[in-house]
């Protein structure tokens, strides 16, 4: 038993050497459509660990909900790998490579579970040495019923409706 806690206690300590390994983000949302009287809001908080300069593993958890004649409640959890390809001082193209899992829930109907699969490219603008604007624009791959989305497809999805935004801290 010391053993072990030895063993966690060190990789504990390496970790935190490591300056900027880690980061913390996420975006959220808020939309009231006056004329159907809905009201939407989502958060998105993402997570994930620096490996090296090129390559980095996380995930985003998901939780959105709208009112209005067809309530609806939807979670999911998206783990992916982040490969970025090109840097300088202050902008970082990356893309993430991932899969993931929703449940979709309307009032008065049964539950749908969904997935992805795919890539998504993004943006990274450092605005010190701790904060980073990020923005993913687009979807390539393929969805099945994914976060209320009804249907099954694949291909490429880059248009002004699929644009997130957020923020990263990196500790």
């Amino acid at each position: 038993m010391r053993k072990l806690l030895l063993v966690v206690a060190v990789i504990m300590a390496a970790l935190s050497v490591q300056a900027q390994e880690m980061y913390l983000g996420g975006g959220i949302s808020l939309w009231r459509n006056t004329s159907k009287d809905v009201t939407s809001f989502s958060i998105t908080p993402d997570f994930g660990y620096n490996l090296n300069e090129t390559w980095a593993v996380g995930g985003e958890l998901a939780y959105s909900h709208e009112s209005g004649d067809a309530k609806s409640n939807t979670f999911a959890i998206a783990p992916y790998a982040r490969y970025s390809f090109y840097e300088n001082k202050i902008v970082r193209l990356f893309v993430d490579m991932g899969l993931g899992f929703s449940t979709y829930k309307q009032k008065h109907h049964d539950a749908v579970n969904g997935f992805e699969i795919g890539l998504k490219p993004g943006l990274a603008i450092k605005l010190n040495d701790s904060f980073s604007f990020i923005t993913k624009v687009g979807f390539a791959g393929y969805r099945n019923d994914y976060r209320g989305e009804m249907g099954e497809g694949f291909g490429v999805d880059v248009d002004g409706e699929n644009i997130s935004i957020g923020i990263d801290y990196e500790f």
